[in-house]
């Protein structure tokens, strides 16, 4: 696990007032929507919000954030390869 994913798992839980949880709760390979960790649509708009502020990165397509929000391994792959800050 590289300091990239704790990271996200943080932003994550902390953007979506998650406290209940903890970074060590997040599976790095588990499906963030639907059985996992069960977030929705809304969920998905906060997450753009935090690839922009947090990776300077602009998600224009949905349907690629369905892609890229499946899974934290995904969301750093992702970020990685694409940005800015």
């Amino acid at each position: 696990m590289t300091d990239l994913h704790t990271e996200l798992k943080a932003s994550i839980i902390e953007q979506l007032n998650l406290e209940d949880m903890e970074v060590s709760d997040i599976e790095n390979d588990e499906p963030l929507f639907g059985d996992g960790l069960g977030l929705d649509s809304i969920d998905a708009l906060e997450l753009i919000v935090l690839l922009e502020k947090d990776y300077g990165i602009k998600l224009t397509d949905p349907k690629k954030g369905r892609e890229i929000f499946e899974s934290i391994n995904k969301m750093a792959d992702f970020i990685e390869a694409n940005r800015t800050k």
